[in-house]
C-alpha cells in the first residue's frame, strides 16, 4: 500500500530538517528523607540522523518502543544513541539499540569498539550538518549536550546541565546535584547563550529568554 511505502521511504529517506520529539519528559521529587523519585528525559531527534537522547529508566522501554511506532520509526533505525551522563535514570534502555553508535558521556563506541573523541579538552563532536554534540560538565565531570539547529530554533538537550525550567528561579534545584558547581554554572551560560529553547533532565522544554 502506497502509506507503508511512504512509511518506508520517511524511515531510510528521512527530512533535511531535524525534528525535536520529548518522548517523555523527566521529573524529579523528593519524597522523604533519604528517598527521592525521578526519571530523566527521553529525546528523539529525527532527521538525517535518527538519535535517541537519554534513554530513562528501565521501566520506561514500553513508552520508547510506542513513541517511536508513532513516527513511524522501529529501535533499529535510530543510528545514535546519546546519553548526556551516566546515571542510571538517563541510561535505562540503552540495550533497545544495539545497531546505533553510543556516545555515553564523553565515550564513544559501536559493536564493542571505542573511538577517542577529546571532549575533555572542549571538542566538538559534529553528527551532521544540523547537530552536534558539546562537552558540558558540572553535574558530573563528563555531562555532554545536544544542539540541535530547526525550523524553530536551536534546541538544547542537556540532562540534568538544567535539572528544569525552575532552576532558573531557584538554583538549590541543580547545585544540590551537582559535582562541579561553578563549572555547571558556566556552562549553563554558555548553553543558554547558544539555544533558543532547551531540554532540560527532568522538566518539559522551555523557551530561554534573553
Amino acid at each position: 500500500p502506497l502509506s507503508q511505502l511512504s512509511e518506508a521511504w520517511e524511515r531510510w529517506y528521512p527530512m533535511n530538517e531535524p525534528e525535536v520529539t520529548i518522548i517523555q519528559p523527566g521529573y524529579s521529587e523528593r519524597v522523604g528523607p533519604s528517598q527521592h523519585r525521578a526519571d530523566g528525559t527521553i529525546t528523539l531527534i529525527k532527521g538525517p540522523t535518527n538519535i535517541i537522547v537519554d534513554t530513562g529508566g528501565p521501566w520506561d522501554k514500553q513508552a520508547i518502543l510506542e513513541a517511536l511506532r508513532r513516527e513511524s520509526l522501529h529501535a533499529a533505525d535510530i543510528q545514535l544513541v546519546v546519553c548526556t551522563h551516566g546515571h542510571s535514570d538517563h541510561t535505562g534502555n540503552n540495550n533497545l539499540f544495539p545497531n546505533a553508535t553510543l556516545i555515553l558521556s564523553y565515550d564513544v563506541c559501536k559493536d564493542g569498539l571505542y573511538t577517542f573523541h577529546d571532549f575533555a579538552h572542549g571538542d566538538t563532536y559534529p553528527v551532521d550538518e544540523h547537530t552536534e554534540i558539546i562537552p558540558t560538565p558540572g553535574h558530573t565531570t563528563q555531562d555532554v549536550s545536544v544542539i540541535v539547529r530547526t525550523k524553530q530554533g536551536v534546541i538544547a538537550i542537556v540532562g540534568d546541565l538544567f535539572e528544569c525550567a525552575e532552576d532558573l528561579q531557584d538554583e538549590s534545584l541543580w547545585r544540590s546535584f551537582s559535582e562541579m558547581p561553578e563549572t555547571q554554572r558556566a556552562n549553563r551560560a554558555r548553553v543558554a547563550g547558544l539555544a533558543d529553547f532547551i531540554v532540560p533532565g527532568h522538566g518539559e522544554m522551555f523557551r530561554v529568554r534573553s
